[in-house]
């Protein structure tokens, strides 16, 4: 077994409100004052849409410098949807400032089914929960 992230969350004082640490890094969480947080920081669906677009980046990124491919500068989106019947799914928008021919578009389009996090979130995962 490996572990191959970790992250930790505390309660602030407010509501709905928790400071966040994973290594180094600082931030805060929070729920969108619709929903009766503060909107200091991202929502937990917001962090599953962030894994998912920091995957697809650097996995991008990666792929073309071991080709030695030049994409050029690359944007990546998603937004987490749900309906009324229960029905999840992300939506996951790429944008290029350059031209990308037909074959190139393709071969992204399969890269991006093959990042580490998108094979975690079309599986699904385990999640095992304990108070310690």
């Amino acid at each position: 077994m490996a572990i191959i992230a970790n992250a930790e969350v505390k309660t602030c004082v407010e509501a709905w409100s928790g400071q966040v640490s994973s290594g180094r890094h600082q931030f805060i969480t929070d729920k969108p004052a619709s929903f009766g947080g503060q909107d200091k920081g991202p929502a937990p669906y917001d962090f599953i849409c962030t894994g998912l677009i920091s995957c697809t980046m650097i996995t991008l990124r990666m792929y073309a410098q071991h080709k030695g491919i030049e994409w050029g500068a690359f944007s990546v989106e998603a937004d987490f949807n749900a309906n009324k019947e229960g029905r999840e799914w992300i939506s996951r928008r790429l944008s290029f400032e350059q031209t990308l021919t037909e074959e190139v578009r393709q071969k992204i389009l399969d890269i991006c089914q093959k990042t580490p996090v998108t094979k975690t979130l079309l599986r699904s995962v385990e999640i095992e929960t304990s108070i310690v």
